[in-house]
């Protein structure tokens, strides 16, 4: 591929990189990139019809499934193909077309990422042809969301074929039938929303969605991310980024390799937990015992292979995801790692001594900061006060109860209340010496305070003598009555309690 490249007409457009960077050299050339894209999905076929194939050729059927070093058959005696009572393959032949199937796509895949890399375009066009579909602009926005409600489509197509595998097509596999279970069809899915997505919440038990314990949840749950995913795709399609969107999100290749691969990191943690946990999606009798990566006699189970895999390439793809999200968002920012850049001037003068950094300008924790009180829009300086004096005052007083020297006693919470709001008054102190250096009526006019671009400012309300001095006022009442309203919580918890659980 670099010798074709090497001679392109639109080599300005090749970083000047090395083979290792892959992709990166065809980010800007749409043709080339797909090529690789259609070249690697072959690549994965082909791997998945040979490795199925050699796997079939060792398999023994007198030796358990799981300490034959086998991963891809396993999946597909779960999914109900050529297993019968008990766990036992009572047809391979099944694993033989499957794995044929495969390998013929792979031939076609591969095909169409020779041709796309060597013959055709290597800029795709955005016209009216059905080729120009496949033309995009990385900084356009709404032909992204279109990529991305199509990947969506296809997603939920997925998770509804598993659907009509185990309600029409044959069933699965379900390891809790008869003695050592059986292949049946899933005929009442679970639709219920409210079971299905507490899986997500710990509704199920410490393990969340790992804590799936029948097939009727599982082909249920499908049923909904397959539908969500289908209409998120139809609406991504039909629609153009969102404001917030389109100020959160960066633009770029780069940034969309990181979106992807913080995607793959999740997932693949998730799998490694999913699989070395459950024994209804990975049943024992093809995977090794739960939470085991070995047998007694050391061999490695099919369960401690998958997981293990999963999470280092989990990790290795979050390392990627943190790499090139930093290089994104630096690019975006004006940064470039080549050019030797290090830091990031603000407001043009590295002198003011606050300089952006992915923390203290990161949109998260702007639009975090830009919520608290003390910046939040449309609030008066009373209103301020008094909201940040309650936070105070309402969590001072827990460190003087548990950790103050009367904190065995009786009289600890009393204690602590007198505490905290004595630290009150001395905070107020120092909130009125700040305003009186800072805010002189006198040195108003020949004074003003510089604040960072780089984060939000603080309200013109708060920057004259009147305005702080409201501010303090409130913060004083606030904070003693934030601790007046914990200290009558702690006195009264056990009442509390009792309501909560009914028994008042």
């Amino acid at each position: 591929m670099t010798t074709v490249i090497a001679g392109s007409p639109r080599g300005g457009k090749i970083p000047d990189v090395g083979w290792w960077a892959g992709n990166a050299r065809f980010v800007e050339l749409s043709g080339k990139l797909l090529g690789a894209h259609i070249a690697h999905a072959g690549l994965i076929v082909l791997w998945a019809g040979g490795m199925t194939l050699f796997e079939l050729s060792r398999y023994n059927p007198d030796v358990p499934m799981y300490e034959q070093g086998l991963i891809l058959l396993p999946h597909l005696t779960t999914l109900g193909f050529g297993v019968g009572a008990g766990g036992q393959i009572v047809d391979t032949y099944p694993y033989f077309v499957i794995a044929v199937l495969h390998l013929i796509s792979s031939a076609v895949l591969g095909a169409g990422g020779l041709y796309h890399a060597l013959l055709g375009p290597e800029e795709l066009a955005e016209n009216s042809y059905f080729s120009g579909f496949f033309g995009y602009d990385w900084k356009n926005g709404d032909k992204m969301t279109t990529i991305l409600g199509i990947h969506l489509l296809l997603l939920g197509v997925g998770a509804w074929l598993l659907v009509f595998k185990a309600m029409f097509w044959g069933g699965l596999f379900d390891p809790w039938v008869g003695a050592g279970g059986d292949v049946r069809v899933i005929t009442d899915p679970t639709i219920n929303g409210a079971r299905i997505f507490g899986y997500l919440f710990g509704a199920s038990g410490e393990q969340g969605m790992a804590a799936v314990n029948n097939l009727e949840d599982v082909v249920g749950g499908h049923i909904w991310i397959g539908t969500i995913c289908i209409l998120g795709g139809l609406w991504h399609i039909g629609t153009k980024p969102l404001k917030w969107a389109r100020e959160v999100l960066v633009y770029s290749g780069e940034a969309y390799l990181a979106y992807s691969l913080g995607a793959l990191a999740y997932m693949g943690i998730f799998a490694a937990y999913f699989v070395m946990v459950n024994n209804t999606v990975y049943p024992e009798t093809f995977y090794g015992p739960v939470g085991v990566l070995e047998t007694e006699s050391g061999i490695v189970t099919a369960r401690g292979w998958l997981a293990t895999f999963h999470f280092i390439f989990g990790i290795l793809f979050l390392f990627g995801h943190i790499w090139h999200a930093i290089r994104a968002r630096g690019k975006a920012a004006g940064f470039d790692f080549r050019q030797g850049d290090t830091v990031i001037k603000v407001a043009g003068n590295p002198m003011i001594g606050n300089l952006a950094t992915p923390i203290n300008s990161s949109d998260l924790t702007l639009k975090f900061l830009q919520n608290l009180p003390i910046y939040r829009p449309g609030l008066s300086p009373l209103s301020r006060g008094l909201e940040i004096g309650m936070a105070h005052g309402y969590f001072l007083i827990g460190p003087f109860v548990k950790l103050g020297p009367f904190r065995d006693s009786a009289q600890a919470n009393l204690a602590g209340l007198l505490c905290a709001i004595g630290l009150t008054l001395i905070l107020t102190a120092g909130l009125s010496i700040y305003g009186t250096a800072s805010f002189q009526k006198k040195s108003q006019q020949r004074y003003q305070e510089s604040y960072s671009v780089s984060g939000p400012n603080v309200p013109e309300s708060l920057r004259t003598a009147d305005g702080w001095s409201q501010f303090t006022a409130a913060f004083l009442i606030g904070g003693v009555g934030g601790a007046l309203f914990a200290y009558f919580i702690i006195e009264n918890l056990d009442l509390f309690q009792a309501i909560a659980l009914g028994k008042f």
